[in-house]
């Protein structure tokens, strides 16, 4: 599945004042590391936000937000924000500062040993 190259350039400028920012592809989409650390991503068209998990509850009643279920499962601290929910009210740089403020106090995820 590709991604959404504009709303990538766009994520690219709101995080232009990080100095510590690594793109991976994973999940069929784009994500943002910072820190070493799973900040923000796109699946399709749709941003994914990883987010302090006590504001899951506030986040999920604006427009065009849901609950991260890659899996089939929902995962508490994830989100998605499609098109609706990245407008003039709530601009994506509001979103990105979001995860941003979690990433401070994020624990990074243990890497995993390579096989030989």
């Amino acid at each position: 599945m590709a991604y959404n190259e504009t709303l990538a350039d766009q994520i690219r400028l709101c995080l232009a004042l990080q100095t510590d920012v690594e793109e991976e592809k994973m999940m069929g989409g784009l994500t943002f590391m910072v820190n070493a650390k799973m900040c923000v991503g796109i699946v399709g068209d749709e941003l994914m936000c990883r987010i302090n998990p006590t504001l899951d509850e506030i986040v999920l009643e604006k427009i065009g937000c849901r609950r991260m279920d890659f899996t089939s499962k929902p995962m508490k601290g994830y989100i998605f924000v499609d098109e609706t929910g990245i407008n003039n009210q709530t601009p994506l740089l509001y979103w990105v500062n979001l995860a941003l403020d979690f990433n401070e106090i994020a624990k990074a995820s243990k890497k995993k040993k390579k096989q030989l």
